[in-house]
């Protein structure tokens, strides 16, 4: 068995990692670390999150820089603000007995003059997101002439994000580069891009498939009518007592309303979504974290970044239009060699989707049956039994109330007294479900079978050929649909899926009222159903995207 030692690791490091804990490097680290040691001078590491890529080239990284030059030598960039402060608190454990270095966290949101500072009193290492190194580059607050090394981490999810021409921008500005590390959990096309162009031949290290699934992770999902999904997720929410978990929808109104009915209904929870202020979406996940709140509801746009410990379960409370965002929606559970369940809520015409992803992932997704009422009280049930057994009584000076319990209950009997503490814990869960109905939808006869047999699916996944139009007006019956004109296109960091949820976001509209999207490099045309077509330009034209103004209108009135 490998250990950190066997990579050629300093010493000190080596102390480190013992200190967190870590005997033996995961597979990424176990690859990585000796190539990067070796002074190779480009690398392209591809690895589902969760699987230590912050160890794989923090520790190198580390070794590599000189303490004793204080200047910034190494610099790693990320898509938010939780990844960067989560990958400087790992190397400030990882550092610990190397007096001299030091790493220094650069992001929006906080003080500029503050991070200034702390640049100027001397750091080797900076991590920073895009948009505050840009703005200090630009200021001249921080002097990328001597940096060496380049990590771009998650690099497919700052590309989703549409950092591209920033990853350029900063790719630039560092002229004295030895080498760039670029780490991923995915390889869209865009990545091969940045890597042909801005590294040379460079060794490419692959855990797992490209774009496969996190084998720890149990692939769920339950089938219901469009109708019954907040029914749906309630219900699978109570049918697991100790869920601590994500749920993800497509728009953050969805995000919003969802988590408004279920704190009416008494549940933990919260939504995390793009109108949250820096200070509101800190105090969250500071909560999440905490677990004062046992569920967050996000949109996939404001989960990126996420890494939180022990999460238990993913719930797609809609799957998303495009597998890789499934894959990093699942990989927020079942990290570091835990566990985890990925659920997903789906009605029968997107049989046809799922069963894509499933391929593309390379994992079984396992049909579940919906509990049923009487599943949900029996499973809340023995699990308050098991809390119940399990209460530690050797603090409290219980024995002193034993006597007045026994004479207060004398005449009552033991299963008087086990039915009435049911009654004081369950009597909600049983009124409510006491005349369930059965929420699944069953498989009606061959004919869907066949119909998904003859590749309606790909139809229903794959919107991006010229069919998707077509595709739509099928599954809506022939609607109406207008043609919008955007002036945001393939240059402004877009691709299908990015820019699909970019529109939904700012118009709070459903995937359902879309048609076919046709993008160009300066500009794009939608079809929207006329109905919401209105709705849509009242929330985007006009609006500011990274500094250019949009325009939106319908394109037979240009």
């Amino acid at each position: 068995m490998m250990t950190f030692e066997g990579l050629g690791l300093d010493a000190r490091l080596v102390q480190a990692t013992d200190a967190l804990g870590f005997k033996n490097p995961t597979p990424i680290q176990e690859q990585a670390i000796p190539v990067l040691l070796s002074g190779t001078k480009d690398l392209v590491g591809l690895a589902q999150t969760g699987t230590g890529k912050t160890a794989a080239f923090g520790l190198p990284l580390l070794q590599l820089v000189d303490a004793a030059q204080r200047y910034p030598q190494a610099l790693v960039v990320c898509p938010t603000r939780e990844l960067c402060l989560q990958i400087v608190n790992e190397m400030e454990s990882f550092k610990k007995f190397m007096p001299g270095m030091h790493v220094l966290a650069v992001y929006g949101g906080t003080s500029i003059g503050l991070q200034i500072r702390d640049l100027r009193r001397g750091v080797q290492i900076v991590v920073a997101t895009p948009g505050r190194l840009i703005d200090l580059i630009e200021r001249k607050a921080i002097d990328l002439g001597q940096i060496k090394y380049v990590v771009l981490d998650e690099a497919d999810e700052m590309l989703n994000m549409g950092f591209q021409d920033d990853i350029e921008f900063i790719l630039q500005n560092t002229p004295e580069r030895e080498a760039t590390w670029l780490f991923s959990a995915t390889m869209p096309p865009e990545i091969r891009r940045v890597s042909k162009k801005y590294m040379e031949a460079p060794k490419e290290i692959t855990v797992g498939k490209v774009n496969t699934a996190n084998k720890n992770i149990d692939h769920q999902y339950y089938v219901t009518s469009a109708n019954q999904r907040y029914e749906t997720l309630k219900r699978l929410i109570d049918f697991n007592p100790g869920i601590y978990g994500i749920i993800f929808t497509r728009t953050k109104a969805d995000a919003q309303n969802i988590a408004e009915k279920l704190t009416r209904e008494g549940y933990d929870i919260d939504a995390l979504h793009g109108d949250l202020t820096q200070q509101q979406r800190d105090k969250v996940m500071g909560e999440f974290r905490e677990k004062t709140l046992q569920l967050l509801i996000a949109t996939d746009v404001a989960a990126r970044g996420i890494d939180v410990q022990g999460i238990t379960h993913v719930i797609n409370y809609e799957l998303p239009d495009d597998v890789e965002v499934y894959t990093h929606r699942s990989g927020r559970t079942g990290r570091a060699g835990n566990t985890g369940i990925s659920l997903s809520i789906v009605h029968s015409r997107e049989i046809g989707k799922l069963r894509q992803i499933e391929r593309i992932v390379q994992v079984p997704f396992h049909k579940m049956e919906i509990p049923t009422g009487k599943d949900v009280c029996r499973k809340q049930f023995f699990t308050f039994m098991d809390k119940l057994l399990q209460a530690d009584i050797s603090h409290g000076d219980y024995e002193t109330y034993v006597p007045m319990l026994a004479e207060k209950f004398a005449d009552v009997s033991k299963e008087e007294v086990l039915k009435r503490v049911a009654a004081m814990e369950f009597d909600r869960f049983l009124k409510y479900y006491e005349n369930a109905e059965d929420l699944n939808v069953r498989e009606r006869s061959r004919e869907y079978g066949n119909r998904e047999g003859r590749g309606g699916d790909k139809r229903d996944f794959n919107r991006r050929d010229g069919g998707e139009g077509r595709g739509r007006r099928e599954h809506n019956g022939g609607g109406e649909y207008a043609k919008l004109f955007v002036n945001l296109g393939t240059k402004d960091g877009f691709y299908k899926a990015s820019f699909l949820q970019f529109i939904l976001d700012m118009s709070d509209l459903r995937k359902e009222v879309l048609g076919r999207i046709d993008m160009k490099e300066m500009n794009s045309w939608i079809e929207i159903d006329k109905r919401a077509a209105a709705q849509m330009i009242r929330a985007i034209d006009g609006k500011n995207y990274k500094g250019r103004r949009i325009r939106m209108n319908d394109a037979n009135s240009r």
